[in-house]
């Protein structure tokens, strides 16, 4: 009914029993209570402290999620953290990292403690890493800094527990910043390092991704070569535990550099979209990568996947779910990469099929993403715009809120 149809309604009703006028309200549509959450739809998680890009998502023993550092809306990096309680769908402020950090990793620890390592300043590569106690609620710098200082690299938890970490970007004597090809071993229980064999191939923005075999796969990445130019690599390598020594394995059928890579329950590995590049054939499509590959480490050979529905996208975050389902969530596209994507999309490996997934409420790329205990999905942060679409060419938006997807 209209509002005068229903106050003519109410008029008649207390004309019928006066008694009621005073124990009757009308509640305005304002003020009545929210629809229920619909099953495949995002709906608002909260604001963060701060907003940040280039970030990850950790979920802690006691249930919250906690967020780490990353880039702010000048390009700075951050010293903020935030922890999100799923209780109340609401995110308050964590103690401050020691040093502020972009382009780090942060990592759960086997023990429950999060490692944050590496990344850089304004100015320069760090070596330096801290743990997060959640029980103390305190960041404690490690008192061993890595062997060499780096940026955009990887850092994976072995099934022993340590760390492996791979690449990035650091310091060259003389010249610009360039890939390392270096690695090391971080042991969480002696706070110690280790230094391993180098890869085969210096890189940075690469994939790396656990075997179920404890073996890890390095999956393209960049090679920059001077003036902001980077070079995206197809070749992929395995880093075996065992001999602490790196060999080549089956190279991707399509250079990739802003990909995804995820491991799939059945032990294969999915990689999905990227920046633009020239294909093999010589020829160039200016829009970011549509296909995806499958990785067979008994074979060590890739083969071609479903693509993506709805077009390309890179800088965007895959997700495997407790359902076997993997989410591609958000990103942004080429050739503009100024505005975050809304899109989810999500890939049954059994199938080899893509479903489209509710769209987000804000499109955002380089976010974070989570399952939590209680099966929904949590995403925070990114890039909402950059360029033109955030005001200047050299402006970027970082978000500044976090969303749940309801299964």
């Amino acid at each position: 009914r209209s509002l005068t149809t229903a106050q003519d309604a109410l008029a008649d009703f207390v004309e019928a029993d006066p008694g009621l006028t005073g124990r009757l309200h009308v509640i305005p549509a304002s003020e009545a209570a929210a629809s229920p959450a619909v099953p495949g739809t995002w709906s608002d998680a909260g604001l963060l402290p701060v907003p940040t890009s280039e970030v990850d998502l950790i979920p802690l023993a006691n249930g919250r999620v906690l967020l780490a550092g990353g880039t702010g809306p000048a390009g700075a990096p951050l010293a903020a953290t935030a922890l999100f309680d799923p209780t109340a769908d609401a995110w308050s402020s964590g103690p401050p990292l020691t040093t502020g950090r972009r382009r780090h990793t942060t990592t759960a620890l086997a023990d429950g403690r999060v490692l944050a390592l590496g990344g850089r300043t304004a100015t320069a590569p760090l070596a330096s890493a801290e743990v997060f106690d959640p029980a103390a609620g305190t960041w404690t710098p490690v008192p061993v800094s890595m062997g060499t200082a780096r940026y955009g690299h990887s850092a994976t938890r072995l099934k022993d527990g340590r760390l492996l970490v791979a690449g990035g970007i650091g310091v060259r004597t003389g010249q610009e910043d360039g890939a390392l090809a270096s690695a090391e071993l971080f042991d969480p229980a002696t706070a110690a390092w280790a230094t391993v064999a180098p890869m085969t191939e210096a890189r940075t923005g690469h994939q790396a991704v656990l075997l179920r075999d404890g073996r890890v796969l390095v999956v393209g990445g960049a090679l920059p070569t001077g003036r902001g130019r980077q070079h995206a690599l197809a070749y992929c390598e395995l880093y075996d535990p065992a001999t602490r020594s790196w060999t080549p394995t089956g190279s991707l059928a399509q250079a990739r550099k802003g990909h995804q890579a995820t491991a799939l329950p059945d032990g294969r590995v999915l990689v999905t979209g990227g920046d633009p590049v020239v294909a093999p054939d010589g020829t160039h499509d200016p829009h970011s990568l549509v296909g995806a590959e499958l990785y067979d480490p008994d074979t060590g050979v890739w083969t071609a996947a479903a693509d993506m529905p709805g077009g390309g996208r890179s800088n965007h975050r895959n997700l495997l779910l407790r359902s076997g389902t993997v989410l591609a969530i958000g990103g942004t596209g080429a050739p503009e990469l100024t505005a975050g994507y809304r899109s989810v999309v999500g890939y049954s490996p059994t199938k080899d099929a893509w479903t489209t997934i509710g769209g987000l409420g804000l499109g955002r790329s380089a976010l974070g993403a989570v399952e939590l205990a209680d099966d929904r999905v949590l995403v925070a942060g990114g890039v909402a715009a950059a360029g033109a679409a955030a005001g200047s060419l050299d402006a970027v938006q970082p978000a500044d809120t976090g969303e749940v997807l309801i299964p």
